[in-house]
Parts: structure tokens; C-alpha cells; sequence
């Protein structure tokens, strides 16, 4: 039999049929901790512009091999970065982080591009010490560092465009500041 000690023991702990405050519940009736809420979107972000990222890495791979038919390592590398990023900023602004107006796609497209010239920095560094290291390596060897140093860059991209994205839609989401009727 439990003893009643006060107001606080009504605090200690929420009804059984509803969660405590500031959480919700999740599908399967648990009640979902900011933790937990926090780390599954998280994990749906990283697996869908993992998802994106594999399908512009293919992309990125035709392109710079065509590219490299007709220009060297370094221009071929540029070329098929910039036109496969404004697309994969893209799907990774609508299906990774679920922005569907239009009005910010201009600014999350700058942010795509300055995105890129992270990876442009390091797969150009990439190609370029490859050439000094290994003169003669072959183009599927080009490449395959090129997919390397473009994984490495993947990381930040996703870094740069998640804060980018989501701070743009916070910012929208945000209420507009109430004005003082007596100013």
C-alpha cells in the first residue's frame, strides 16, 4: 500500500495512459524520449541521402568518364560534380530533409554549390596527388579515388546541407515576432 506524501508524489510520475510532458508516443505505443524521436529522423536523413548519393555517384562516375574522354582529370572531375550536384541538392532537399516549396530553392541551391566546392577541394586535391604519386594509373584508378574522395566529402556535405536546409526551415517554421500594441 503506498502512502501519500503530497503534491509531488502526484508529479512523480504521469498517468499510465498518457506519456509525460513534453514527449509523445510513437506507433507502437511507447512513449517516444526526444532521443529517440531526434535519432529516428536522423537515421531516415542519412538513409536517404545515402540513397541519393549512390544514385549521383553513378551519375558522377558516366559523367566524368564521358568528360575525361575529352579533357584531363581535373576539368572532367569539376565539370561532372557541378551538374550532378544542382540535382542532387534537389532530391536531397525534397526526399532527405522533406522541403517541398519553392521559396528558399534558390538559397539551398547556393548552398549545394558552396557544398560542392568543399568536395571540389577535396576530390581535386585527390586527382591531383594521384597524378603526382602515379602518373601512369589508368582511369578506372582516377575514378576509384575520385569515388573515395567523394565518399569522404559526403560527410560533410550532409553536414553543411543539414544545417543549411533545416535552418532555412526553422526559420520559416518559426512564429513572427509579436509587435507591442503601445509602440
Amino acid at each position: 500500500m503506498t502512502t501519500y506524501r503530497g503534491p509531488a508524489d502526484r508529479l512523480a510520475a504521469p498517468a499510465p495512459h498518457r506519456p509525460a510532458a513534453g514527449s509523445s508516443t510513437c506507433p507502437d505505443g511507447r512513449p517516444a524520449t526526444l532521443r529517440r524521436v531526434i535519432a529516428s529522423k536522423l537515421g531516415r536523413e542519412i538513409v536517404t541521402f545515402g540513397a541519393i548519393g549512390v544514385v549521383f555517384t553513378a551519375a558522377y562516375a558516366v559523367l566524368y568518364l564521358a568528360l575525361r574522354s575529352v579533357t584531363g582529370p581535373t576539368a572532367a572531375n569539376a565539370l561532372a560534380l557541378v551538374i550532378t550536384t544542382i540535382g542532387n541538392t534537389a532530391a536531397n532537399r525534397r526526399l532527405t530533409f522533406g522541403v517541398r516549396e519553392g521559396g528558399s530553392m534558390l538559397r539551398d541551391q547556393i548552398g549545394g554549390l558552396i557544398a560542392l566546392a568543399v568536395a571540389l577541394a577535396i576530390t581535386t586535391l585527390s586527382v591531383n596527388l594521384l597524378g603526382a604519386l602515379a602518373p601512369h594509373a589508368g582511369r578506372f584508378v582516377e575514378l576509384a579515388v575520385l569515388v573515395v574522395a567523394n565518399a569522404l566529402s559526403t560527410v560533410a556535405r550532409f553536414v553543411l546541407l543539414r544545417s543549411w536546409i533545416t535552418a532555412d526551415r526553422q526559420l520559416a517554421l518559426a512564429p513572427a515576432p509579436t509587435r507591442n500594441p503601445q509602440e
